[in-house]
């Protein structure tokens, strides 16, 4: 009973996921009011109503949070324009905290991932509990490039996220500003606000996994039965192919030993032919320090100017196939270019020659 509780949970959970994206969807194409939240003074927010589906106008109105709802209670007007809107508030700075950092320009396209990884060495917060952004990247030359992270504690939004669910908002958004030029957005979330009306996913995710289930079971029994078939054939042509290589063996006679090495010759890639390959694809001006050959992979280490082009050039090539970098690319102050480590699969092509 335990396992089947912990399977039900995690599917309960899987549903409200999906049916929470099914909400931002809807939300992010539906026409819905703006409004804008800001801090007049301490503990006091005014709402301002930026754009509506009907265009109506409603005057300012202040308030506090207690509890995660408004004091004083918000009038009706109000309240049915915060239902279903996309909430943006602007944080004061000083709740968040401001650092500029620099990456290789070659990071620009892997950012989230190398800051998402370090915010617990970048900010006093582990990852779990802070909110963060950073601005557009720009460069400073000598192939890096300059940003400011903006980022602040989970406990800081907290208050907003209980204030935008109670009202029914259907996303909250949140920005810091650094200066009156540069605007990082911090937080952005959907909350499954009231966008739906009526549309039950919860249901209709239950329907089509009843009706996949079943076309599943179907194609088991169809599978099943043209699998048979297919493994007897199997049979039939690995008995042939048995027969045949016994009759090739015994044809052979006392010539076994050329036999066994020509089949190695046919078989194994030459280095020398390896060594042609990468000479031809690789450019001017790139040098190669470190050559192994295991296998059917080879790994090539050296120096280069540009680094991720060498994967479409060793790729171009037709004794190499699925080229990857097998360690990260490094550029050190004293070396003249990228240290790059590159790893191919060799095509059956090589055991060609006779």
């Amino acid at each position: 009973m335990t396992i089947l509780s912990e399977v039900r949970g995690l599917f309960d959970e899987w549903m409200a996921a999906v049916a929470a994206a099914v909400d931002a969807a809807i939300g992010r194409y539906a026409r819905r009011p703006r409004i804008v939240l800001a801090g007049e003074s301490a503990g006091v927010l005014t709402a301002r109503l930026q754009s509506t589906p009907k265009g109506q106008a409603l005057p300012d109105v202040s308030f506090r949070i207690t509890n995660g709802r408004p004091s004083p209670a918000l009038p009706a007007d109000w309240q049915a324009a915060f239902r279903g809107s996309r909430i943006e508030t602007h944080l004061a700075s000083g709740q968040v905290l401001f650092r500029p950092l620099d990456f290789p320009k070659q990071a620009v396209d892997f950012l989230d991932g190398m800051i998402r990884t370090q915010i617990d060495r970048l900010t006093p917060w582990p990852a779990d509990d802070a909110v963060f952004g950073w601005s557009s990247p720009s460069e400073i030359g000598q192939d890096r490039i300059e940003l400011t992270l903006a980022a602040t504690s989970k406990q800081e939004i907290e208050p907003l996220v209980q204030l935008a669910a109670g009202l029914g908002a259907q996303s909250l958004v949140a920005f810091a500003a650094a200066d009156a030029s540069m605007k990082i957005k911090v937080f952005d979330q959907s909350l499954g606000g009231a966008m739906r009306r009526g549309f039950d996913t919860p249901h209709i995710l239950r329907a089509v996994l009843l009706s996949a289930g079943a076309a599943a079971a179907v194609a088991l029994l169809v599978g099943a039965y043209v699998g048979n078939s297919l493994d007897s054939e199997q049979q039939q042509l690995t008995r042939r192919i048995s027969e045949r290589r016994a009759a090739l063996r015994l044809g052979s006679g006392g010539d076994s030993a050329v036999g066994l090495l020509a089949r190695r010759k046919q078989t194994s890639p030459s280095s020398v032919v390896v060594l042609e390959a990468l000479s031809q694809a690789l450019p001017d001006g790139t040098y190669v320090t470190e050559l192994r050959i295991d296998g059917d992979k080879v790994q090539v280490v050296g120096m280069t100017q540009d680094a991720p082009s060498l994967i479409r050039l060793i790729e171009k090539s037709p004794q190499f196939a699925r080229a990857t970098f097998f360690a990260p690319t490094t550029r050190a102050q004293n070396e003249p270019g990228e240290r790059f480590h590159i790893e191919a699969h060799i095509t059956p092509s090589f055991g060609s020659s006779t």
